[in-house]
């Protein structure tokens, strides 16, 4: 137990200091974006003095560094400051966002988890047959289509074709569950595609590595049945990397949602942060990618430690 709470000590110790450097990283980034929040409220016609007074009243003069230590003392006290366009605490821009993101994401998994196991079984199962070429052409069709086509073609199908579901996601917190759940419904597909099929691939991948061990071979000559070999004996020894790719896979539920977002125009951070760049509105852009990058290094600790505890032999390195 202390080894173990000594390699999360340091994996949290990288991990702060990569949202360190992440935090740096973003910074420059963001401010070196083409123009900024004075020409986005004065116009492209706005005179330089007008200009410069706009941008002494927002602090944008100062120099990069200082405005970079002011923005990080800010985090440490967890104050993402105030938004340019609006004057409004960053937090309470990005409160509501956030949760919807979440709710976007939780759904995925929901669908999708149980899906991509499910299916990782089978196909190990029968395995060379047609119902693992038929899982196999599906997970690398979805994997081989990026996010954003997946989204038009449900559209194109669902909403336009057959008027079934909403084209576009604007969710409320006025509206009830179940009308949330419809709107969300196309976006949250979207997600599954584009996670299932690794996490499924990997499923499959980890159980047929187990199915030639002896000890899998004993259980057959015992007489158990195949589904009972896989789910008894075969899955438990598994779940190190699957876990590992569930993870992985539901950061990028989370950080990977600006594309759909976007098609389906949901209320969500991703959306934030995109508009927030369309109008130079920096506080927002730093927090949004800033929560982004922390969700993922978050996860990704929490992907060691579930794959170390779910295998202790990754404690004592060869």
């Amino acid at each position: 137990m202390n080894k173990l709470l000594m390699t999360v000590a340091r994996r949290l110790g990288l991990g702060l200091f990569t949202l360190l450097v992440i935090s740096l990283v973003i910074f420059l980034a963001v401010d070196m974006l083409p123009g900024d929040i004075a020409t986005e409220i004065l116009g492209q016609m706005a005179t330089p003095e007008a200009v410069a007074a706009i941008r002494d009243e927002l602090g944008l003069d100062q120099p990069i560094h200082q405005r970079y230590l002011d923005w990080l003392g800010g985090l440490m006290v967890g104050d993402l400051g105030e938004s340019l366009a609006t004057d409004r605490p960053v937090s309470a821009l990005i409160d509501d966002r956030l949760m919807n993101t979440l709710y976007l994401a939780g759904l995925a998994a929901l669908i999708s988890v149980p899906l991509a196991l499910g299916l990782g079984i089978l196909a190990a199962l029968y395995r060379n047959t047609i119902v693992d070429r038929t899982v196999s052409i599906f997970s690398l069709s979805a994997i081989s289509m990026p996010e954003f086509f997946i989204a038009y073609v449900l559209i194109l199908f669902f909403s336009v074709q057959l008027g079934w579901v909403p084209s576009l996601s604007k969710v409320s917190a006025e509206q009830s569950f179940l009308d949330r759940l419809e709107l969300m419904l196309l976006p949250a597909i979207t997600l599954t595609f584009v996670t299932c099929a690794h996490m499924m691939r990997m499923t499959r991948a980890a159980i047929i590595n187990l199915l030639s061990s002896p000890y899998i071979e004993m259980a057959r000559l015992k007489g158990l049945g195949p589904w009972r070999i896989v789910l008894k004996h075969t899955l438990p020894n598994a779940w190190a990397p699957i876990v590992n790719v569930v993870v992985m896979n539901l950061a990028y539920l989370i950080t990977g949602v600006v594309v759909v977002e976007v098609v389906f125009v949901y209320p969500g951070l991703g959306q934030l942060m995109v508009d927030s760049v369309a109008k130079r509105d920096l506080p927002v852009v730093q927090a949004a990618s800033l929560i982004f990058a922390t969700t993922y290094i978050l996860f990704n600790l929490i992907a060691d430690v579930v794959s170390i505890v779910s295998n202790p032999r990754l404690l004592h390195p060869k």
